[in-house]
């Protein structure tokens, strides 16, 4: 394969994988009413590939949508220590986004109040998060978006179940306790993998976070290679586990606030979506898969 080729191959390559994230974007802002017209939204900027590769997907949906809206970049600079504080306005300049650096030094408050050894994630998000959320009143944005992927959606559920005891995940569009924000993850249906091969091909300046990334025995990223592992054993395990969250069956959990439990009465008519498991054509159907499987045997 000559030079020629392989350049070519390579392009195609990323155009099909730019084509792909445009559209699961597209269609997480659809079946969730992420975007509405006029809409003035801030994009939360971290330096990280997934942020840079929400940015980028919404400028260019920007570009093509029917409707019209807003876009501003906003980065909270948490004074960690070597954080490269030119870059980010070097980059969104170079791209002529409009952009608002908020500084606030959350890095000391953590290292502070958190023992050494303990993880700071908890603490980090509920300071980042408080600031965000005041940061979007006075720029007078109506959505809040961030850069969560389905991986993240997917770790955060396996995480509230085996350490909070939960079943709650990351939902693509949350209005806030208060009721004055719209947080919004466009890119729930993208996984992180192709997030990752995105941000080699555009080359974004990527910034790692030293807070928390260094930490050991992290929950979340005990989680994270769980998942990753899966991934490689069982190719389509996380798409079906994604699958779950959008066909949830509050009869079949054990949550009464969600399902009357107390109220169910037998009845002569079939319940809509009920179990099914022991009727009679189940059964019958079962026997005769059986008695096929029997003959096939036959020699």
């Amino acid at each position: 394969m000559n030079i020629t080729s392989t350049t070519y191959k390579s392009q195609y390559n990323a155009n099909k994988l730019q084509k792909r994230l445009r559209r699961l974007v597209g269609q997480a802002i659809d079946d969730f009413n992420m975007i509405e017209s006029g809409d003035r939204i801030m994009v939360c900027l971290s330096g990280g590939k997934d942020s840079y590769g929400l940015l980028d997907i919404l400028l260019n949906l920007q570009k093509h949508a029917p409707i019209s809206f807003e876009l501003i970049a906003v980065n909270l600079d948490q004074k960690q220590p070597g954080f490269p504080e030119h870059l980010l306005p070097k980059y969104l300049e170079s791209i002529q986004v409009p952009y608002h650096i908020v500084e606030q030094d959350t890095y000391s408050v953590v290292k502070r109040v958190i023992p050494e050894g303990k993880t700071t994630c908890s603490l980090c998000s509920r300071l980042r998060r408080g600031i965000l959320y005041g940061t979007a009143e006075k720029l007078g944005a109506t959505k809040i978006a961030l850069g969560h992927h389905r991986d993240d959606i997917l770790e955060t559920l396996l995480l509230n179940m085996f350490y909070g005891g939960t079943l709650k995940g990351m939902p693509p569009k949350l209005l806030s306790d208060d009721g004055k924000n719209i947080v919004i993850r466009p890119l729930a249906y993208c996984r992180e993998k192709d997030l990752a091969a995105y941000a080699a091909i555009k080359e974004f300046p990527i910034i790692p976070c030293n807070l928390c990334g260094s930490q050991p025995n992290l929950q979340r990223q005990v989680i994270k290679e769980m998942l990753q592992s899966w991934d490689k054993k069982f190719p389509g395990r996380l798409e079906t586990m994604f699958r779950a969250l959008q066909h949830v069956k509050p009869s079949h959990l054990a949550d009464p606030s969600l399902y009357e439990f107390k109220s169910i009465q037998q009845q002569n008519t079939p319940f809509p979506e009920g179990d099914k498991a022991f009727d009679e054509e189940t059964l019958l159907d079962f026997s005769k898969l059986f008695a096929s499987a029997d003959k096939d045997q036959e020699f």
